[in-house]
């Protein structure tokens, strides 16, 4: 499924877009690195980007997440993924993104993060959405706000970050 505003589009992540990924995040990695999930020693070697991306589709195709890339005048400039999607009582996800250095600060991210809030609000019924920010991530965190999400609190030390566990502040935004 495709998704647009008219402004951005969001279209679900292909193999080929393997050497798109593996180009914009070494181009990116010091404006990325901080925000990265890293892998702690005891879980193993870190997967390969195509690796990534066969498991999104796996797990998309089993309705687990949906992973986009994001697009702005046909140019791909980021991605953004409603992950660990769960039915039944909860019927609750959550987002992550990131954007290449030079489109950052135009509403993108804001944008893309309305797009599949709404999708999956509508489309998907779900009921809860999160995203988890460092706290020393002002940028996301003014998205998180501008998209809807109210801060819920903080998660120590809840997600492998730039080689440590980090702590993260949790917004929420649940369906009216």
């Amino acid at each position: 499924m495709e998704l647009t505003d008219g402004v951005i589009s969001l279209r679900p992540i292909r193999m080929r877009d393997h050497a798109w990924w593996v180009k914009v995040k070494e181009e990116n990695l010091d404006w990325l690195a901080p925000w990265e999930v890293t892998y702690p020693s005891i879980s193993g070697t870190p997967p390969t980007p195509r690796q990534m991306i066969r498991s999104w589709k796996k797990d998309a195709r089993a309705g687990r997440s949906e992973n986009y890339i994001i697009s702005k005048d046909g140019e791909r400039v980021g991605f953004i993924a409603l992950g660990g999607i769960a039915y039944g009582p909860s019927r609750n996800a959550f987002i992550g993104y990131w954007i290449i250095q030079r489109a950052a600060n135009a509403g993108l991210v804001t944008r893309a993060v309305r797009l599949v809030r709404d999708h999956a609000f509508a489309d998907l019924q779900l009921h809860r959405i999160e995203i988890n920010v460092r706290p020393e991530n002002q940028p996301s965190i003014r998205v998180a706000m501008k998209a809807g999400f109210e801060l819920e609190g903080k998660r120590s030390k809840y997600l492998h970050i730039d080689g440590d566990w980090r702590d993260h502040l949790c917004f929420v935004a649940t369906r009216m």
